[in-house]
């Protein structure tokens, strides 16, 4: 999978080995500056500021409503901030990075009548993959990736949840993307196949991809590189798994007391 996953992020030259890519300061994939976004008056996201470093995998944790997906939004282009800038892959956000950036939606926007490699055809054109001898490539690599080679020609109507969920991160992967963004993307999923998502995920950021995922459960926190808990669309922690549990300052703490030890600490 690990060498598949280079392939695709087109990383030759890049160090697949399982092993953290390190990056320096100023090799930013992401970068949000005071950042603020509403609907109407109810402020949702305020004076956010935070940086992604090339091959990091994010999560961005924190409960119903406390602004996971109106981030992922924002960073898509389909928000618009009413403060503050937001840098993507070194340029100010604009629809033509949308080539670079993988994005794989809380809700499902397969095709339900069309087959899964309908799906990633049309979803590869939609990306910018115009030619259709790439585009194939594309679509076996995709499907490879996903262990869904065998069930190809299935319509989407036809797969379990767990299988719609592994179209959905095809589709954000057949354009080699530089970036992933994917909002919730384990929400459902059993055991076996959230471990094989993750495994996926930690050889795309091996391979130098970068990944922002939200979540609200610890078992997906634990996987990433860094984590920013989010409250009422204020960041109140950001940090290593490790920087965050030692915070809590007594032994055998869970990421689910630091989450806890920092909400409270905020609402206080």
């Amino acid at each position: 999978v690990t060498e598949e996953i280079s392939r695709i992020a087109g990383a030759e030259g890049i160090p697949c080995n399982g092993k953290q890519i390190m990056t320096t300061s100023t090799d930013m994939a992401v970068h949000f500056e005071k950042v603020s976004f509403s609907y109407g008056k109810l402020e949702v996201i305020s004076e956010l500021t935070t940086s992604i470093p090339t091959g990091e995998i994010c999560g961005v944790l924190g409960a119903n409503g406390a602004g996971k997906t109106t981030v992922m939004r924002i960073l898509m282009g389909l928000l618009k901030p009413v403060k503050g800038s937001v840098i993507v892959l070194g340029d100010q956000f604009h629809r033509n990075n949308l080539g670079r950036i993988g994005y794989m939606p809380q809700l499902s926007a397969l095709y339900q009548e069309l087959s899964i490699e309908e799906n990633l055809h049309f979803f590869g054109r939609m990306y910018g993959i115009s030619n259709k001898q790439d585009r194939t490539i594309a679509v076996d690599k995709a499907t490879s990736l996903v262990d869904l080679n065998d069930r190809r020609r299935d319509s989407v109507s036809s797969l379990s949840g767990g299988m719609r969920q592994r179209v959905s991160l095809a589709v954000a992967l057949v354009h080699s993307p530089e970036l992933l963004v994917l909002d919730e993307p384990t929400v459902g999923l059993d055991p076996q196949l959230r471990a094989s998502f993750w495994d996926h995920f930690i050889s795309l950021a091996n391979a130098g991809i970068t990944i922002l995922i939200s979540s609200h459960t610890m078992d997906d926190a634990n996987h990433c590189h860094r984590l920013i808990f989010l409250q009422e669309g204020h960041i109140v922690a950001d940090g290593s798994p490790d920087e965050l549990r030692a915070a809590v300052g007594s032994s055998g703490a869970t990421l689910e007391d630091a989450f806890l030890h920092y909400v409270l600490k905020e609402t206080q």
